[in-house]
């Protein structure tokens, strides 16, 4: 079997590796530049292909479609698509003669579109995943091929859950592949209308809102720590990163409920929040380190 991988980040790195494990022939590997501007913490796809002299090319979004000619020569059995950032064109995904499959960071129907690791810790849940889906021109809209759970701690920041995500992700294809490698794409309904869609995060997006509940702001917290941009907050005049918080601690009885925001008692930092209930700030520093 051949293949045309599209792959980015840890996801990209592992899925990768999993389909050249199992002797999938991958022709051609697109992946991104890293930004100069982004945290990179995780790991390099082009480095991998690098290293087992695996064709590696970038591409902008606009110029994506440049590319139909060269697919269209490989006449790939798959195309996958492995955390990669940009909407794949329809006329590339066409070129794959059984199917274009992509990697998607939660349990499908839920959490379609960007950071979904991300907008399911913040949103509270306990539980998140990976699954592979029939790519089509809708993101994350076709079919579901397969598909692995992972618990999420009450206390787990996004980058660990993510490292679980992608350890999921590995479960998923290689569970799959036997039926791929025999041209057999196994697939069940993605039930949109028992999910939703969720747009991109910026580090704006991190500003801590006092007014909301105790577990809404652990949440932002842990949604966004670093090497994530961080929660962020104002106090003695300068932006604060908000890098770990807890719901658990002793509260000292003399904090003042009734006003929200930082308070600083015995050197230990508290948020008061919104449903009069607080966080202890386990780990802060200004944003401009």
């Amino acid at each position: 079997m051949h293949a045309v991988v599209f792959a980015y980040h840890d996801v990209g790195v592992n899925c990768l590796k999993a389909l050249l494990n199992a002797g999938i022939q991958v022709d051609l590997v697109v992946t991104h530049q890293d930004d100069p501007n982004e945290n990179v913490w995780f790991g390099s796809v082009a480095k991998l292909c690098e290293e087992k002299n695996i064709p590696c090319i970038t591409s902008s979004a606009s110029k994506l479609n440049d590319l139909i000619p060269k697919l269209q020569a490989l006449s790939p059995d798959y195309i996958f698509s492995f955390y990669y950032r940009h909407m794949i064109p329809a006329q590339i995904l066409a070129c794959a003669k059984i199917a274009a499959l992509n990697m998607h960071g939660s349990l499908l129907p839920k959490y379609r579109g960007r950071a979904p690791v991300n907008w399911a810790i913040l949103n509270g849940e306990s539980e998140t995943g990976a699954t592979l889906h029939i790519m089509e021109a809708k993101p994350d809209a076709g079919d579901i091929v397969g598909q692995v759970a992972v618990t999420i701690g009450a206390d787990e920041t996004a980058t660990e859950v993510f490292g679980k995500v992608s350890q999921a992700a590995v479960k998923v294809i290689e569970a799959v592949l036997p039926s791929l490698i025999a041209g057999k794409v196994p697939r069940k309904p993605n039930e949109l209308k028992k999910g939703s869609y969720f747009g991109g995060r910026k580090p704006a997006d991190g500003q801590i809102h006092w007014n909301q509940t105790a577990a809404q702001v652990h949440n932002l917290v842990r949604a966004v720590a670093p090497p994530y941009p961080g929660a962020f907050t104002e106090y003695a005049g300068k932006t604060m990163i908000v890098a770990k918080t807890s719901l658990n601690q002793p509260i000292p009885e003399h904090l003042n409920l009734g006003v929200c925001g930082i308070q600083v008692v015995d050197n230990q930092v508290f948020g008061i929040c919104g449903d009069r209930q607080v966080v202890e700030i386990l780990e802060w520093f200004p944003a401009s380190k």
